[in-house]
């Protein structure tokens, strides 16, 4: 291989920050701003309503409306936030899930209303439900119609948008879960599998023109600290699927072969502790995807420095673009072959992560594939004990974070001393007007064809009938996005997987440091001899949010000290929350939000406690909570606030039973040693 530079660089990657908040108006003002500045293509947030297929009214999407993304409920909200952006030439991703090919619809039925023709548009929907069970939680249909739902949208983009990636494989999330590099490999190779084989059963695609489907299926994955093993892992990627390409589906051109990924680098790395080093996280976790020419990402998006702590701001995503910016123009990274190419150390490291990947799909594939694997409960036991196992490791001192368990000493940071904390406010109005916004929408409608286009997407969802047609009918009509989901909703179902916290804890296995939790397990009994009963938490997680992991792992921690646990899950009403405290008799209530809803939810969750005489039983809330937000919560009445500083489950848990002690009258045991 030549070790002089060459003449003609590699032409750059996509570059795209993740961004969307409070309404398609001011969202719209961003991307505008954003690709001023440089950027390349866009990365779409919904809110949890849109993602969840409500409309800003419904009552479920109280406190959720615009807080993590932008909210979407028609047609003319997506004319709002392309404004001024040409479709025919913007590469546009939407991370979007259960209501994919509703959003897909809209997307092309604006393009159709602007006259430019759907072949013209390129992006990418995400579209992968099989990792919404497992790890973020925005599914609403089970598993059978979800998966006849990515067919569809699969089947129409390779006829009709055939530059458009209509599923993006998200291993991302899976890692978020906690997932192994070996999981991630093996889960989302078995999810794409599951894909493609749900699609060529579909028999809409002959078999000429299946390489072509294989061709248009995307991956997005996590890059890690680890910075070698991340290098290995896209490099294991790239071999498996031109494996699994040529041998399963008998792709036999090389090009349509080709692992075509974006990657996000990893939001479970960053810190609320020490801020300021996550961007030299974020800066390695970028270098592993990008250093390598053979394993390069095609797409990359990069969070903000502060996402630990809240919303980005402008300033922030501009750094975030920055550091890209840097990378592939003042580098000369783009002016070489694959510099990892013939090291042994890396051959041997991709050989073992392959290996162990191809057993894990073995297990898989035994069980009858993932989607059987998912609903006995098997990869989320699996990812859950995953993540307890990384949490050990930092609550030991194993795996170290800079600033959390280690070298905690810090001077104050310059950059979270602002008169806004260093993070974004959603708009406490955007809500509000959302629903004005939708309602004025509703009303100005040709009511006789929104029930016409209803009522076809209904026969198409009882027929078997290809959904995408139906659903553009939909769009153009001016349907919502709450109708569209409910009518799917009335054939389909809703589902709830299992949670995964019922994995098998051996008696003799220690979640943490053995003294501590020797200590534990006899406060939490003592505590409840003296009570008269056994402790028992309720873990709750109301709203949409649906990512789990923080729930989960609170829940696998407080059963192991001796906690009888109640953990019914993702997506509860505050209602639901406080019926099942009064039902089953608990001594306190924990709460997990990570949307940014927490004011609203937690509230409505205390006032509903209250309704039922359950003043006195204690509420203490995690998640990404700022300060503020913290003092206003204790100040409603919350008992104690946890958020992502607080890595230690031992002494959340020790708290935890002080607060149930002190709330009953008993003496407080102080932290453990």
């Amino acid at each position: 291989m030549a070790t002089t530079p060459k003449k003609n660089k590699d032409q750059p990657w996509l570059m795209r920050t993740y961004s969307g908040h409070s309404s398609a108006k001011a969202s719209n003002a961003l991307y505008l701003t954003n690709l001023a500045k440089g950027q390349t293509g866009l990365s779409v947030a919904f809110d949890l309503p849109t993602q969840t297929g409500y409309d800003a009214d419904n009552p479920l999407a109280s406190g959720e409306v615009g807080k993590v993304g932008v909210p979407i409920s028609h047609i003319e909200d997506m004319d709002q936030l392309f404004d001024q952006i040409p479709l025919d030439k913007m590469n546009t991703s939407m991370t979007i899930n259960a209501t994919a090919p509703w959003l897909l619809a809209l997307y092309i039925a604006l393009a159709q209303r602007r006259g430019i023709d759907p072949k013209m548009l390129s992006g990418t929907t995400q579209n992968d439900i099989i990792k919404e069970y497992l790890s973020r939680g925005t599914y609403i249909y089970p598993p059978g119609p979800s998966m006849r739902l990515i067919a569809d949208t699969i089947n129409y983009t390779v006829l009709h948008v055939p530059k458009w990636n209509p599923t993006n494989i998200c291993s991302y999330h899976l890692q978020e879960a906690g997932a192994t590099p070996v999981q991630e490999l093996a889960y989302a190779l078995c999810a794409a599998m599951a894909v493609l084989d749900r699609v060529k059963a579909s028999g809409e695609i002959g078999a000429a023109a299946f390489p072509q489907v294989v061709e248009r299926i995307s991956f997005f994955v996590n890059a890690g600290i680890r910075f070698v093993e991340e290098c290995c892992k896209l490099r294991a990627f790239g071999q498996m699927w031109d494996e699994l390409a040529l041998t399963r589906y008998q792709v036999e051109d090389p090009k349509l072969r080709r692992f075509r990924y974006g990657v996000q680098v990893n939001s479970l790395g960053l810190t609320e502790a020490q801020p300021e080093n996550n961007v030299q996280r974020i800066v390695l976790e970028m270098l592993s995807v990008v250093l390598s020419k053979g394993s390069r990402a095609r797409a990359i998006q990069l969070p903000a420095w502060n996402e630990a702590m809240g919303l980005p701001r402008p300033w922030d995503q501009q750094w975030a673009l920055r550091i890209q910016q840097v990378m592939a123009l003042e580098t000369d990274l783009l002016e070489y072959g694959d510099i990892l190419d013939g090291s042994p150390v890396i051959a041997a490291k991709v050989a073992e992560l392959i290996e162990g990947a191809k057993k894990e799909i073995a297990n898989v594939e035994a069980q009858g594939g993932i989607i059987a694997a998912i609903e006995s409960g098997y990869i989320k036991r699996e990812l859950v004990g995953s993540h307890m196992s990384r949490l050990r490791a930092i609550e030991s001192g194993d795996l170290k974070i800079i600033g959390v368990n280690c070298f905690q000493e810090t001077a104050q940071s310059p950059l979270t001393q602002g008169s806004d904390g260093g993070i974004m406010k959603a708009d406490p109005e955007a809500e509000r007007e959302q629903i004005e916004r939708l309602q004025a929408h509703r009303s100005k409608r040709d009511n006789i064809e929104v029930r016409a286009a209803l009522q076809g997407l209904t026969d198409a969802a009882n027929s078997g009938e290809n959904i995408m047609p139906s659903s553009i009918r939909c769009a153009l009509a001016g349907v919502t996005t709450g109708e569209w989901g409910d009518t799917l909703r009335a054939v389909f179902g809703e589902f709830r997987p299992p949670t995964g916290i019922d994995i098998a804890i051996d008696s003799r296995v220690v979640l943490g440091k053995t003294d501590q939790v020797t200590d534990l397990r006899s406060r939490v009994a003592d505590t409840g001899n003296a009570l008269g009963r056994p402790l028992k938490l309720l873990v709750g997680k109301p709203g949409l949010d649906g990512h789990s992991n923080g729930a989960e792992q609170v829940a696998v921690k407080a059963r192991d000290v001796g906690f009888e646990v109640v953990y019914d899950g993702i997506r509860l009403t505050p209602q639901q929350i406080a019926q099942a405290a009064q039902e089953e008799g608990v001594h306190m209530v924990g709460l997990s939000i990570l949307s940014g809803s927490h004011m609203q939810l937690v509230e409505s969750v205390l006032q509903e406690m209250r309704l039922r005489d359950l003043g006195q039983v204690p509420v203490i809330a995690g998640g990404i909570i700022p300060p503020e937000d913290a003092e206003k919560l204790k100040s409603l009445g919350v008992r104690a606030i946890y958020t992502p500083k607080d890595f230690s489950l031992n002494a959340i848990m020790a708290d935890m039973v002080d607060v149930v002690r002190e709330c009953n009258g008993l003496v407080r045991l102080g932290l453990l040693k």
